[in-house]
């Protein structure tokens, strides 16, 4: 990069969009579309779906691209594809993960690469401590008992065991999304314990745990931990069995972290409870008891971005398409090493 000074405007550096069919429209605003032509030399509204065989059009912008900005669906930028960008410098990736398309080959070519991981992160940890506080008060359950009766009903007296008042909460993974959900928990009277192999101080007011440990003592358990060989049904038979009557299992990670042919006997006798936005396989069989268990709350991987939340993944982008232009380090640079641990 060539940083600007103080007589030099900032450059303009030539941009092409990649990502799936119809992201860029639910990405973007006009305003966005505006601000990103003031930053780079693009056409705002050229995206490239397919880098593997590119239009004419698409071909042309990306010979001469020194940067993508890419979101859900971009091609992986394999050699065949980099042999293509021969100017290609940087990838700027305005959503979360980077692991679908930035390949060895981006590493080896020494691009520099940005996500917008942390933006994707706070509705998800939104998500999380509505579900954690919703589980307190025990919402789902009172709310179908409700319906199934439209009367008045004790519910002091059944209620005897529900409430937020000094509960533990175990956050599972330090990663951004765990570390945003430390940081809403805090103004609520919560014991918070955190349990992540590569943590070695935890956050204030928080104590670093083992994962045995963690489950055996919270009465709500949150995972937030990436999807690695490593952590593959981390939470089994041994793991759920700890889990106090009553506690509520909360996954907003991946399915793949919860063997949930263990977690199954716990949900149908009603020993355990569970709000799952992620399920192993994502889409759970049409006869799965998932769908029907009056203890689980089943909601089809919506606690990342979505609607307007799609956003603040774009300012994030374009902030660091404005870093790139200035001759600046990117705020959220992705390093080869960091996806060994992370989603």
């Amino acid at each position: 990069m060539h940083p600007a000074t103080d007589n030099q405007p900032p450059h303009r550096p030539r941009l092409l969009l990649a990502m799936g069919p119809g992201i860029a429209e639910r990405l973007f605003t006009d305003a966005h579309r505006a601000r990103l032509g003031a930053l780079a030399r693009t056409d705002p509204h050229l995206v490239a779906h397919d880098l593997t065989a590119p239009t004419p059009e698409v071909a042309a912008a990306l010979a001469e691209a020194q940067l993508l900005l890419t979101c859900w669906g971009a091609t992986p930028l394999t050699t065949e594809v980099l042999d293509r960008a021969p100017r290609l410098r940087a990838v700027v990736h305005a959503a979360g993960s980077v692991k679908h398309h930035i390949t060895d080959a981006c590493w080896e070519r020494g691009l520099a690469v940005t996500s917008a991981a942390a933006a994707n992160a706070l509705p998800v940890a939104e998500y999380t401590l509505a579900a954690i506080l919703f589980a307190g008060k025990r919402v789902l359950r009172s709310a179908q008992q409700y319906a199934d009766l439209r009367t008045d009903q004790a519910w002091l007296d059944e209620s005897t065991t529900w409430g937020n008042y000094r509960r533990t909460v175990g956050i599972i993974g330090a990663s951004r999304i765990g570390r945003r959900v430390i940081d809403l928990l805090r103004p609520f009277d919560f014991e918070i314990l955190l349990y992540d192999p590569y943590a070695t101080t935890p956050p204030p007011g928080v104590r670093l745990v083992a994962l045995d440990e963690l489950c055996a003592r919270s009465t709500v358990v949150s995972v937030h931990a990436p999807q690695l060989p490593a952590t593959h049904h981390m939470l089994g038979p041994a793991q759920l069995a700890a889990m106090p009557d009553g506690t509520t299992l909360i996954n907003t990670a991946r399915g793949s972290l919860v063997d949930e042919t263990a977690l199954l006997p716990h949900l149908r006798s009603g020993r355990l409870h569970a709000i799952l936005d992620v399920t192993d396989p994502e889409l759970p069989a049409p006869d799965s008891p998932l769908w029907t268990l009056p203890n689980v709350l089943l909601t089809p991987h919506v606690a990342g971005s979505l609607g307007n939340e799609l956003h603040r993944m774009a300012d994030q982008a374009l902030e660091e398409v404005a870093r790139y232009g200035r001759g600046e380090p990117f705020a959220e640079e992705v390093s080869a090493s960091d996806l060994q641990r992370s989603a």
